[in-house]
Formats: structure tokens, sequence, C-alpha cells
């Protein structure tokens, strides 16, 4: 016979729902109603009240991403969801497991223009995979069950319910168990699979191109025996970063936008690119050959919805992990033919040279008060343990960091980076979800730029409060530096507008108020101890924060300047 149980309220249904997720952290804003504070008073999961409703789905995301299940995110209503918007469209770019649970105006007050009111379904429902509003507390636990189905099943993404005001404090029965909520990993069709296979024996100079979804599907490094057995070059797309190892002979580096010179040359000579869990955005296939039926590609991808078909190939539908087992099963005798291999070596060797010499000219062309940031990603490598967590923006010094070899993930490194959307703030708030999924010793460390490190700094006092222990390193160029570059491309030193100015930044202020570690840096000699002082009190469970002056100049390897929203190439190419 089925077991019945009541909760007494709604929100305790919820409450316990989330211990069924085995969600150890809860992010958000909450509207006036505290019920659900009140629950979770009673259970060791930890509750981070933020000051803002878009750096809270941010966290939540981050610990999504991290986790590799649901990041859950509790706001109000009306504006509260409006606000949030902006976290949700990024975790939906991201393919993030995210479940969004908001306020939603009583049932007998809807269209009265009651306090907050909004249409909030319509306004969500383009940036999520599933959204619902429950009216009816019967209806409450199929709705959970079904929202954590969905945001972990197929392509992973964020889902949203909304509990009318009305029900929230009514009792709510179901009738069995809370159902299993680990998502379903399909195994590909064996005639896909094995036709694909047949493609891959036969293609001379193959890369693999790891996507984001890879995340988490990479047990017993299932990705680079494939690779050897190939013989083929190992790039990631920005998200997929942390799947392989770097150290890995056959890995090049991040494709796209942050390969240049000579790996660039390696895709104009692959003869097939092998894309699993990519969708092969914009910015993982800038600088591919310009005619794309020079470079078939063979997809493997979780959702349909992710096939790109502007290139000719074929495509796999089914978990990654299972996919590259699969092909791994087949093409058991496979040996690499010809001297590919030899040429990636060739071309890592010339790319280590190239960036050390790099390197060294930034170093030079420094102007007195600046820091190289290729100085600052050595010094960073060199003070915190290899298997710390990267975090990441997308502006133009911190952009440095995607650039392989300049920085690259140590032994058992990771990586959370914001998708082809990104959104300014990202990183720094991410950082904080993504320290609340990881065990508790491995360090965090976000890269952020200052212009994105001030619109997250009204949640300093959130970090504080939740114990998240986070190494920020803020590239400070006095702004917008992005923003910067491409109006010096318009206007010339002389515009009467800017995006950039030199100022204090108050953050030591704000540091010192909530307990938090600072130190400032302005010259590479001061980095070392700077860096060292900052670890120690991260590793003993305070977030600290370096900021280190860096110059507008210090444009990352392969670019001469800003050209819109891409990069100018060196050579003059965009």
């Amino acid at each position: 016979m089925t077991a019945v149980t009541t909760h007494p309220t709604a929100w305790a249904a919820i409450a316990d729902h989330l211990r069924h997720l085995g969600t150890t952290a809860v992010f958000g804003l909450p509207g006036d109603d505290m019920a659900l504070l009140g629950e979770l008073e009673r259970s060791d999961t930890a509750v981070v009240l933020c000051r803002d409703q878009r750096n809270a789905v941010f966290m939540a995301t981050g610990y999504a991403l991290a986790a590799g299940r649901p990041g859950v995110c509790v706001i109000g209503k009306g504006p509260a969801l409006t606000n949030a918007l902006t976290g949700v469209l990024e975790a939906r770019s991201a393919a993030a497991p995210l479940i969004l649970i908001a306020d939603g105006t009583r049932l007998d007050r809807l269209g009265t223009g009651a306090f907050q009111e909004l249409d909030q379904l319509t306004a969500i429902r383009p940036y999520v995979k599933w959204a619902t509003r429950v009216d009816h507390a019967e209806r409450l636990p199929a709705a959970l069950e079904k929202a954590a189905a969905l945001a972990v099943n197929g392509t992973p993404g964020p889902v949203y319910l909304e509990l009318a005001e009305q029900i929230a404090a009514e009792p709510v029965t179901r009738g069995g168990p809370w159902r299993p909520v680990a998502p379903q990993r399909p195994a590909p069709d064996p005639a896909a699979l094995a036709a694909a296979a047949e493609r891959i024996a036969a293609a001379e100079r193959p890369l693999l191109l790891v996507g984001g979804g890879a995340r988490h599907r990479n047990t017993g490094r299932r990705i680079e025996r494939l690779a050897e057995r190939l013989g083929a070059g190992i790039f990631t797309t920005a998200s997929g970063r942390g799947t392989v190892a770097e150290d890995h002979p056959l890995y090049c580096g991040v494709s796209g936008l942050y390969t240049v010179a000579p790996m660039d040359a390696l895709w104009r000579e692959a003869g097939l690119v092998i894309a699993l869990g990519s969708r092969l955005e914009e910015t993982a296939t800038f600088g591919w050959p310009d005619d794309a039926t020079q470079l078939p590609v063979i997809q493997a991808v979780l959702g349909e919805e992710s096939l790109v078909m502007e290139r000719p190939g074929a495509y796999v539908l089914g978990d990654a992990g299972r996919i590259v087992d699969g092909w791994t099963e087949l093409l058991a005798d496979h040996r690499p033919g010809g001297d590919w291999p030899e040429r990636i070596r060739t071309a890592k060797t010339a790319l280590a040279q190239r960036a050390a010499d790099r390197a060294e000219e930034a170093a030079k062309a420094a102007p007195e008060g600046a820091v190289p940031v290729a100085r600052v990603l050595a010094a960073l490598d060199r003070a915190v343990p290899a298997d710390r967590v990267l975090v990441q923006e997308n502006g133009l010094q911190d952009m440095w960091s995607y650039f392989f070899p300049h920085y690259a993930l140590g032994a058992g490194g990771g990586s959370v980076v914001p998708s082809e959307q990104t959104p300014l703030g990202f990183g720094a708030a991410a950082a904080v979800g993504v320290r609340l999924a990881e065990p508790a010793g491995r360090p965090v460390v976000a890269v952020v730029g200052d212009g994105a490190f001030n619109l997250f700094r009204g949640e300093l006092p959130t970090v504080a409060d939740a114990g998240a222990a986070v190494l920020y390193v803020v590239l400070d160029n006095g702004g917008y530096g992005w923003l910067q570059s491409n109006l010096d491309r318009v206007s010339g030193p002389a515009s009467r507008f800017a995006f950039t100015t030199p100022r204090p930044t108050g953050t030591e202020g704000l540091a010192d108020a909530y307990g938090l570690g600072h130190r400032r840096v302005t010259t590479a000699d001061e980095l070392p101890a700077a860096l060292a002082d900052a670890w120690r009190r991260v590793a003993a469970g305070t977030t600290a924060v370096v900021e280190v002056a860096v110059a507008l100049t210090d444009t990352p390897p392969g670019m001469t300047g800003s050209a819109g929203d891409f990069p100018e190439r060196e050579g003059g190419e965009p």
C-alpha cells in the first residue's frame, strides 16, 4: 500500500523536496513570505540571502555548473522576477540545471492591479525550458517533480515554478515517495554511432572539440583515451574547459576566438572535427575556414535543439560519455596514421615559445604603475594549489586567462565561465555558488575585471554572511576597458566620452567593513606576497580581494585591438 505524506504547508513540501534533490545550498532574495526560511531553519541546507535577484540566479547557476545538479533560487514577485531575467538568460545559454521558485499574486486578485502583479509566466517563458504556476495545493508535488526532471534531463536548463500566494499556508498531500532526480543518460542509436565511427576511422588529421555538454562526463579520462586512439588534437570550448586534462600531450587550448598562431593553422589543416557536447557557437568556431564545406563536423550532443547543420558531417544524439565509450569500443583496432600527432606536438612547442615571447613583450610594454596580466596569471599559478577552480568573466584584460598556455588548468583543476551571453558580473557572483558546490578544501579563484566586480560589490556582505571563501583577483583598468578600446578606435584619445577613468575603487573600505581581506598591487614585485597572503586568508575561511592595476593597452594574445563584438586579429584580419 502506497504511503501518503501530508506536509503542513506548501513551503514545507518545497523544503522537503529540496532535501530530496540533495541541494546543499539555496540562493535568493525571498519576498515578504518568510515561510520557506522558517522551514529551512530545521535543516543543514546553506541559505545565501542575496542583495540582488540577478546575482542570486548567477550564484545558483555557478552552483549548478560546478555540482552537476540543480541550483535552486527563490525570489519574490513582480520586479523581483524581471530583475532575475538576466540571470535566467545566462542559465539557459549555459545549459545549467536551475530551479527558480517565485511568489505569485493570489488567484482571487489576478487582474485587479494587485501589489506587484505581473503576468510572470508570459515574461519568463522565452528564457526557460518549462514554466508553470501552481494555484491549487494538490498540484504542487507533481509540479516540483516535473520541474526537477526537466531541469536535469535532455539538454539541462532552467525551469520556473510560481507559487500562488493563497496556497502558501495550505497543507500538501502526496501519494508516494518523491521520484528519483538523477539525470538519465540516453544511449546513442547503434546505427548512427557505427556510421559516425566509420567516418572517424577514415578521417585524416582529426580534432576533438570538447564543449560544455561534456562537463561531468569524462569519467576515467575516457575523452583523452579516445583522442590517443585517434591521434586527435584536443581543443575545448570556453565552457568545456576543465573537462579534459590540460597537461595532456594532445591538448591544444581553447578553440575559436581564443586560438592564436601557430595553433590556428591546425584548424585549416584538419580533415574532421569531432564535437562533443558543443553547439558550435560563434565564439567556438571563430577563425575556422571561411568555406564551411572544407571542414566536416561530427556532432555528439544530448538534445537535438543543439544541432548545427551549416557544415557537412553527421550527428549522434545521446550522452557524451556513452557516445565516447561506444566509439572507443568500435575503434578498438584503430591506430593513428600519418604524421598528424607529430604536427600537433610541433605546433604546441612553437606555441609555448610564442607565449613566452608574448608575455615578455607585454612586460616590457607595461607602463609604470601597471602589472602585466601574464605576470598575474603566472603568480596565481604559483600561489594557489593546482586543483583550484577558476571562475572567469569575459572582459578585455581578464580574457588573458582564456588563452592557453598563459593560463593552464592544473592537475584536477576546474573552470566555470560565462556562456556566449557573457553578462557582466556573472563570474564574480557565480564564484560564490561554485564555492558552496565544491568540497571545502578546494580553492575557488575568480579573475574578474573591475567593471564586473563593481556590479557585484553590493554582495560583499552576502559573501561575508555566507562564509563562502573565494579569492577574487580584480584586474583594474579604470572601468569598462573593452568599451573604451572600441571608443578609442572610433574617436581617438580626444573623445569627450570615457568608459575608463583612473580613480580609487573604494573596495578596500568595503572589504574592511565586512571583515574580508584586501590588497592592492601596482607592481609585479608586490604580486607574490599579496597573493600568498590572500590565499592564506581564503584557506582559513575568509574571502580576500586582490586588486591589481593593469594597463588598457595590455591586450590578450593574437589581438591588436577591439573591433565591435570580436577582436581584431594580428595581421589586420578580424
